[in-house]
């Protein structure tokens, strides 16, 4: 019996999540949203590619939360973007009010389930995912750092003109522009240091690019946002935890006392495989880097405190 993931959410970042996962074979899959006939649309459209795409695997699509009952993995994409005249606090309310509801249905229906949190602000909605669900902290994932990581090395080889498959590099931190914080100090071309290729002007490039890289896609897009890098970021999470691939990521966890941080969900290295994060890694970073994720830490207890109860 092949592994079966939810995906909440069949907006674009949803359904390119579920075009991917169908494409790997392994899993089946349940698209789920509140709009009638959206899910399904899109989960059928999907499914009828499978013949090309070579997969067995199924995809379907519902409004209804039995139909995901059982689930080995749910993300969770569900939220609203930032409109013109809504405070922090305001995106806040909406979006924990979102999350907390669907993570409740989704805790029912799939007790057993790793939890993948997309939805935004992430770094606060992994606390209101914790608590909404009372799994365990490493069931419970925030996947930014993968983003913001893969945004890194994309422009870390577009500068280097090297290889994207020979950058190693990581953002950890927060999933803000204030609060993620984009490696110098251990990243690396090659095995080069990331200092030796480029100067010190260049790297700032970058590391602002980087810092930036959601708000430039949407300043060229104008009326959306970036959905594919999101999505395949994501489902290599995925890929880590239902194959137990033990691969070792920067995800959104927990930490305890980690890099200083305590009770705060933050972006680190950990070890994902079967039953979702295996180790919290606590790798050397400069003395800058070491603040800068403290900061984060705090700047993510502050959003907490800031989030209306359910």
């Amino acid at each position: 019996m092949r592994p079966k993931v939810t995906i909440v959410g069949a907006g674009n970042t949803g359904a390119t999540m579920g075009q991917i996962l169908h494409q790997r074979g392994y899993a089946d899959t349940v698209l789920i949203d509140i709009v009638e006939g959206l899910p399904q649309g899109k989960a059928l459209d999907i499914a009828e590619a499978g013949p090309w795409a070579r997969t067995s695997a199924s995809i379907t699509g519902t409004n209804d939360w039995a139909d995901t009952a059982n689930s080995d993995l749910v993300i969770i994409t569900s939220g609203v973007a930032r409109k013109p005249g809504m405070t922090r606090e305001d995106l806040l309310s909406v979006n924990a009010g979102i999350v907390r509801s669907v993570v409740g249905a989704a805790a029912k229906a799939s007790p057993n389930a790793v939890l993948i949190i997309f939805a935004n602000p992430m770094d606060a909605m992994c606390h209101v995912a914790l608590e909404a669900s009372g799994f365990p902290k490493e069931r419970v994932i925030g996947q930014g750092g993968m983003l913001d990581s893969t945004r890194y090395r994309t422009f870390i080889s577009m500068e280097t003109g090297a290889s994207t498959k020979d950058v190693s590099a990581w953002v950890l931190g927060g999933h803000t522009e204030a609060t993620m914080v984009p490696l110098v100090s251990n990243a690396t071309v090659g095995g080069v240091p990331l200092t030796q290729l480029l100067s010190a002007e260049k790297l700032d490039a970058v590391v602002k690019r980087t810092m930036r890289g959601g708000a430039e896609i949407v300043d060229l897009l104008k009326t959306g946002s970036a959905f594919v890098a999101p999505a395949v970021a994501t489902i290599q999470m995925v890929d880590a935890i239902l194959l137990d691939e033990k691969r070792v990521l920067p995800c959104c966890t927990l930490l305890q006392g980690e890099y200083g941080v305590t009770g705060g969900y933050v972006g680190a290295p950990v070890l994902l495989g079967a039953g979702g994060i295996q180790k919290v890694y606590e790798i050397p970073v400069s003395v800058d880097e070491l603040k800068a994720i403290q900061v984060a830490g705090d700047a993510v207890k502050e959003l907490v405190a800031a989030t209306p109860k359910g």
